[in-house]
């Protein structure tokens, strides 16, 4: 940061006192915790299950880097591998929920650099970043994507090219909070497609999905699914959240 660039953000500083993306109160700097909201984040690290990033209770060195767990092993995902920046609770819920729905949409600067932390090994082989698109009527009514905005985010840390509107849905869905996983599934089949224009951009390629939060992996699955059957090399997945299931 240049002399006058720190001038300019003491300035604005004084003037608009940077506040905690979380809880509002006072942080050290723009987009980012304070220093109790911070501690409370369960931010995610191996040991997790190599496919869809579930950690493990386990030591390191009581399992391999490849180790899967149950549900994948008996279940495998649609996607290669996916990773999240922290635990999806009752701690991180409002960080999410003011970037998703409350217009805070400073934080995803932050949150790309979490992203790209926690995700770096997908990200030094991915080809193009795709999000999770809304429906057009959702959109209208929400005035942006979160996951678009977290992936352009994302390919200014990274340097890998973003394809903000490759993925298109097809048609509502109904909101998902009461429902159990196969009725997720059923919810969201053949609401995606991928704009045809677009193809070139993602055939033979490995493809990096990008959402807030992965839950039971319905959307994100069918979305995988979707740029596979496309012609897709591989789908990695990064969010920033992710529920972690038997707490």
């Amino acid at each position: 940061m240049t002399a006058l660039a720190r001038l300019m953000r003491v300035m604005v500083d004084a003037v608009l006192p940077p506040i905690c993306l979380s809880c509002g109160a006072l942080a050290s700097e723009p987009g980012a915790l304070c220093p109790t909201c911070w501690e409370k984040v369960g931010f995610l690290s191996p040991p997790q299950c190599d496919s869809c990033g579930h950690p493990f209770e386990f030591e390191p060195s009581e399992i391999g880097a490849d180790a899967l767990c149950g549900h994948c092993m008996r279940d495998p995902p649609p996607w290669r591998r996916a990773r999240a920046v922290f635990r999806y609770d009752d701690h991180s819920k409002p960080l999410v929920l003011r970037f998703k729905h409350s217009d805070r949409l400073e934080g995803a600067p932050a949150f790309a650099r979490w992203i790209a932390r926690a995700g770096a090994d997908l990200l030094s082989g991915a080809d193009r970043i795709v999000p999770v698109p809304l429906h057009r009527f959702r959109l209208l009514s929400r005035r942006y994507n979160q996951a678009a905005l977290l992936a352009l985010a994302l390919g200014k840390v990274s340097g890998v090219a973003v394809a903000p509107d490759l993925l298109i849905r097809t048609r509502m869905t109904l909101p998902q909070g009461h429902m159990n996983r196969e009725e997720r599934r059923k919810n969201v089949r053949g609401a995606f497609a991928v704009r045809s224009s677009k193809l070139p951009l993602i055939q033979g390629k490995t493809v990096l999905l990008i959402d807030d939060v992965l839950t039971t992996g319905a959307t994100i699955g069918e979305c995988a699914r979707v740029l596979t059957d496309a012609g897709a090399a591989a789908v990695d997945v990064l969010t920033l959240g992710r529920v972690v299931f038997g707490e």
